[in-house]
């Protein structure tokens, strides 16, 4: 009788928030008073760069490719997004921000994002670039300090 190797189990993804559940980027709000009014699309938009990169993170844990590229510069943003079902966030730290206010054009921020990805636990930190565009805040890129 040969014994076979298991195979590394998937988690599965984690539920999708909802209005009353906590906001996956770690602020002390519920996901629809805080990143997920950005997300609904209705005109509220992230009024500083580290919030917009808050939400960002937000819409990897929800599924949400379409806000995604929405919030993404037009000079560097993709044609399209396909987001990894296999990849569980779980949790984000912001290190660092600067300027990124009502008050500049440009702002930084300096973050580790946690996942599990096939039943094992890993880290992306990136220093990431936001600018305006048509008075928004919108992801520019990012540089990955650790790699």
């Amino acid at each position: 009788m040969s014994r076979r190797k298991p195979r590394p189990r998937t988690p599965a993804p984690a539920p999708a928030p909802t209005a009353d559940t906590p906001c996956p980027c770690g602020l002390d709000a519920a996901y629809g008073a805080c990143c997920g009014r950005f997300h609904a699309g209705t005109g509220a938009a992230a009024p500083t760069a580290e919030l917009l990169m808050r939400s960002r993170y937000s819409a990897f844990v929800a599924g949400d490719a379409a806000y995604l590229l929405r919030t993404w510069a037009p000079e560097t943003r993709p044609g399209t997004l396909a987001l990894d079902p296999g990849t569980r966030w779980t949790g984000l730290e912001i290190e660092a921000t600067t300027d990124g206010t009502a008050f500049h054009q440009r702002g930084t921020v300096t973050f580790t994002a946690r996942y599990v990805h096939a039943g094992e636990p890993g880290c992306l930190r990136e220093h990431s670039r936001f600018t305006r565009h048509d008075g928004a805040w919108v992801y520019v890129d990012g540089d990955f300090p650790d790699a």
